[in-house]
């Protein structure tokens, strides 16, 4: 099976419609889920526990992503972030007549 991951020159990286920053949290999520699976096996829980609790992580986790891929776009998450770090609004301390009136030049 060949899997096409990019489509071009100058365009973001897309894999199954995943896209860019999307397509780091996709693969780094899985691989925490795989890595928390496989340490609470080494601790000894049992593995009727540890398979269901992979896969349903997983799962939510592959959900989320598309979701978020769908909802927000290709840069949408980090206008989103952005956004929050932006004030709500802006605090004007000049009095009203003094904004209306000309100042002289001296």
């Amino acid at each position: 099976m060949e899997y096409p991951v990019n489509k071009g020159v100058g365009r973001p990286i897309e894999f199954k419609g995943l896209r860019s920053q999307y397509l780091f949290i996709f693969a780094g999520g899985l691989v925490a889920v795989f890595l928390v699976v496989v340490i609470l096996f080494v601790v000894g829980v049992g593995q009727w526990i540890c398979i269901p609790f992979g896969v349903l992580s997983g799962s939510l986790l592959v959900w989320l992503t598309f979701r978020m891929n769908a909802r927000y776009g290709e840069h949408g998450l980090m206008k989103l972030l952005a956004e929050k770090r932006h004030p709500r609004y802006l605090i004007q301390r000049i009095r009203i007549f003094r904004l209306l009136t000309k100042r002289r030049k001296s």
